[in-house]
């Protein structure tokens, strides 16, 4: 699985570098023009650390390590990378405390449910992994003040439904966020909208998200931060009137919008 924008990074602003690997996207936050610290968010798909290396060195030049590596979640497309890169760089990783167990190979995530309303890669997802990967001694948990280690001015907010630990990050100076997964800008479950990144604001991707009500007092969260700019781990970013109007739409019908008609955890939920 890939799409058209995989490989073509971007900065939305000049500290925040969005990179697409084939299906999900990492973020570079740290302005290369200063002599300050920068961030790795998320660590995309399996086998693609020379990728995001390479892109690195282009962006902040051949000996820029980031101070850490931030986890919105533990999810085999988010943490593909991860070891390679840590022992690329030998820097920390962060996530928060409840996704600790999938990143240090204690526990799975619940089986992706193939059987979950949505299209061809919804159908699909019984093939992803959902083993968990050992980060060891690497990993660490996200201070419970909200701050962000190498990222001053940002915080951390805990929006579980997609996972147990899921969070997603605010800079409130200019309302910039990192949503992860929380809800995305593609129909993750539809290969072709995939495959061509048409722009649409969707809840979590169906077929890995275990807590509807969760998921959709997250949105309601972030919804209420009234942010600017979203750059999401799945589709394009988005800003302005745009993404004001689609994010409330989406927390206010949640229910018929990103809720599916059926499959294995869309039935715990309590309509």
């Amino acid at each position: 699985m890939t799409s058209v924008t995989s490989g073509i990074g971007q900065a939305v602003l000049p500290d925040v570098y969005v990179l697409p690997i084939q299906i999900v996207n990492v973020c570079f936050v740290g302005d290369p023009q200063k002599e300050q610290d920068w961030v790795l968010v998320d660590a995309g798909m399996p086998e693609s650390a020379d990728d995001i290396i390479a892109e690195v060195k282009k962006r902040f030049g051949q000996d820029r390590a980031p101070k850490a590596i931030i986890l919105t979640h533990g999810h085999f497309d988010h943490v593909g990378a991860v070891i390679d890169l840590v022992r690329h760089w030998h820097v920390p990783v962060y996530a928060h405390a409840k996704e600790i167990p999938y990143l240090t190979g204690e526990s799975r995530y619940p089986q992706p449910d193939a059987s979950v309303e949505g299209g061809m890669i919804a159908k699909m997802s019984a093939l992803f992994p959902n083993e968990p990967v050992d980060l060891g001694h690497h990993v660490k948990t996200l201070p419970k003040n909200g701050n962000i280690p190498g990222m001053a001015g940002w915080r951390w907010i805990h929006t579980p439904g997609h996972s147990p630990g899921h969070v997603s990050l605010f800079r409130e100076e200019d309302r910039t966020l990192i949503a992860g997964d929380a809800f995305i800008t593609v129909r993750q479950d539809a290969l072709l909208k995939v495959f061509t990144q048409k722009q649409e604001i969707s809840g979590p991707p169906r077929y890995l998200t275990t807590d509807w009500q969760a998921a959709w007092d997250s949105v309601n969260q972030l919804e209420a931060l009234k942010p600017e700019l979203a750059v999401t781990g799945h589709g394009l970013p988005m800003s302005g009137t745009e993404l004001s109007i689609n994010l409330h739409k989406l927390s206010e019908s949640f229910e018929s919008l990103a809720i599916p008609d059926h499959g294995r955890y869309v039935n715990q939920y309590k309509h």
